[in-house]
């Protein structure tokens, strides 16, 4: 497989300039991992990890068939947002969003949106990381140019994002949790919208949450650590608080930026799943 490389305004690494190039290599640690095994050339030299690209290179990824699986992913999402440049999809509960299972929400990006016709169009890939069980929105770049600028918004926290929970327990009406996670600095904050009481759980709120840093597992950590797991947490959550069947009641619903080539405001939600709102069916989300 080969692919031209577009002009650059600078000098770009090549495991930065190839992610998505190629359909094998979607993501930046398959592309690592290509290169550390020599499988891509730059205008017939072996790459590294130190080649840069400046454009009008040509690309090749070597690849035996022996090694490419036939079998393909069928998995339709629903597509809540999409131009030439990006994506905002719906993730289910109960897969992953990328990695080296078969069934990944990167695997089902191109047979999900329509190829981009720029020049630096690439293989659809998400630039942010949703739990496997986790609900909601979830961010795609379809060119090399745009998965650059949507990491560097994501970098320069110019990204803004809305999850719900349902969580077990009492909480004050709204707080801000920072306690570190993995000794790195870790920032939530939360609001109570209404709160029920359940005869096997004792309360449960609706809470709506603001994560300010990007810790992994950060949200279900920081309430868990205040008391209030989220409901239907198996990792962290109490022992025989689960409702079976259901899963975990974190929901991304909203994901709100300036876009980077269009620099018009980007607000797109997926609504609150059905299982919240049996709990809650009388809230009013804006």
């Amino acid at each position: 497989m080969t692919h031209t490389a577009s002009k650059q305004k600078q000098p770009t690494r090549l495991q930065e300039y190839g992610v998505g190039v190629f359909e094998l290599c979607p993501t930046r640690s398959a592309l690592k991992k290509a290169l550390k095994k020599e499988l891509i050339t730059v205008n017939g030299t072996i790459a590294t990890t130190a080649t840069y690209i400046q454009g009008g290179e040509v690309i090749t990824l070597t690849i035996s068939e022996k090694i490419i699986s036939s079998k393909e992913l069928v998995f339709p999402l629903q597509v809540l947002f999409e131009d030439e440049f990006l994506a905002i999809l719906h993730k289910p509960a109960g897969i992953l969003v990328s990695g080296n299972s078969f069934k990944t929400i990167a695997r089902a990006l191109p047979q999900n949106l329509t190829k981009s016709k720029q020049p630096d169009a690439c293989t659809p890939q998400p630039v942010h990381r949703l739990d496997y069980a986790t609900t909601g929105v979830i961010l795609a770049g379809k060119t090399n140019s745009g998965i650059r600028a949507l990491n560097k918004l994501f970098k320069d926290k110019k990204v803004q994002k809305t999850y719900y929970a349902i969580t077990i327990g009492t909480m004050e009406s709204q707080g801000d949790i920072t306690t570190t996670i993995d000794d790195k600095p870790s920032h939530s904050s939360y609001q109570v919208l209404k709160s029920v009481t359940s005869s096997r759980f004792g309360k449960l709120n609706l809470v709506t949450l603001d994560p300010k840093t990007g810790r992994r597992h950060q949200l279900r950590k920081h309430l868990a650590g205040i008391g209030t797991p989220i409901l239907g947490d198996k990792d962290y959550g109490k022992e025989g608080f689960l409702l079976k069947g259901k899963g975990l009641y974190l929901h991304a619903y909203a994901i709100q930026f300036v876009h980077p080539f269009s620099e018009e405001e980007i607000f797109i939600k997926s609504e609150l799943p059905e299982r919240f709102v049996k709990i809650f069916p009388e809230i009013t989300i804006p």
